[in-house]
């Protein structure tokens, strides 16, 4: 049977962004706002993210592995940044890209892989941070030349101080179809805790 047309499918919301970026957070508003999430949840919650990561084990094989993609559409997928430069561009995307400061997503990631006992934490910060910009405007302007994207940067400490603005531009976004309340709800600006 043939593949639906690219006219026919409807958008693909992904939510993206850096590393401790605020993308579990948006998947959190945008799910409790009844938007629903395509995930496994293998990734259980725990300290660095007590309400959970709604993550979806198969978008790290994304570059080997797009069956699942189907699955997706008319849904809402957390895809690490580097990764969106592997969706093809046989369908539509609205993809919710949350930005941090750098200092802050460095420090965030170091204080996670240190409580994970990871090597990565050993990595200069500065190193960090140059790499991480580097990707960033990659990733930017591959978003920017294909059709197929439509992007919305969400400012996260915006979103943790001021949830009802962010969530009403989410939602706007992506179609105007969820419930407000329920998204500013799921914001804990207690999570905020690496500040710049």
């Amino acid at each position: 049977m043939d593949s639906p047309s690219y006219q026919s499918r409807r958008p693909t919301v992904v939510v993206s962004g850096l590393p401790r970026a605020g993308t579990s957070m948006a998947m959190q508003m945008l799910h409790a706002g009844g938007l629903d999430a395509l995930t496994d949840h293998e990734r259980a919650a725990d300290t660095d993210n007590p309400r959970g990561y709604f993550e979806l084990e198969r978008v790290k094989s994304l570059r080997t592995d797009k069956t699942w993609l189907d699955e997706a559409e008319g849904r809402v997928v957390k895809i690490i940044h580097l990764l969106l430069l592997e969706l093809p561009t046989d369908r539509p995307y609205k993809v919710i890209f949350m930005e941090r400061d750098l200092g802050e997503v460095v420090a965030s990631q170091a204080k996670m892989l240190e409580r994970l006992g990871r090597s990565g934490a050993a990595l200069a910060p500065t190193r960090l941070r140059a790499i991480y910009e580097a990707q960033l405007k990659q990733v930017h302007a591959h978003l920017e030349a294909q059709a197929c994207f439509e992007v919305l940067r969400v400012p996260y400490a915006e979103a943790v101080a001021l949830p009802a603005t962010q969530a009403e531009r989410m939602h706007s976004f992506v179609g105007g179809a969820l419930s407000l309340s329920a998204m500013v709800a799921a914001v804990d600006p207690q999570l905020h805790r690496n500040r710049a």
